[in-house]
């Protein structure tokens, strides 16, 4: 093997590495925000994710993926949408700390929390 061939492998070598932790780095995901801004998503009857973790100031924002309307209303009345049809959004920004728990009023069972921290 020659000098410039052991420099080819040994380069390969470190970016193959170098994916490879790449890949396996964590990621961000919905039930941890991190972001001055959150989504949750209406759909199939359910909100998604179910319980969504904010910093204090962020703004989240229902959006509504069913055919059919929802709501979203907290259950302390902090806070209370009109109801929303396919593709409208609603949105409340969170300026302390605490769990708000939600649901819809159309169809009840239908629940979730925002965690402000």
């Amino acid at each position: 093997m020659t000098d410039k061939n052991v420099w080819v492998a040994s380069f390969a070598g470190v970016v193959m590495i170098a994916i490879v932790l790449l890949a396996g780095s964590p990621s961000v995901t919905a039930n941890d925000q991190s972001a001055a801004s959150a989504e949750v998503k209406i759909d199939n009857f359910s909100f998604g994710p179910q319980t969504l973790t904010v910093p204090v100031g962020a703004t989240v924002t229902w959006t509504n993926h069913d055919d059919i309307p929802h709501t979203v209303v907290s259950t302390d009345g902090v806070f209370k949408s009109k109801v929303r049809d396919t593709d409208e959004t609603f949105s409340y920004t969170f300026a302390k700390t605490g769990t708000y728990s939600y649901y819809c009023t159309i169809h009840p069972k239908m629940t979730g929390q925002v965690v402000v921290k």
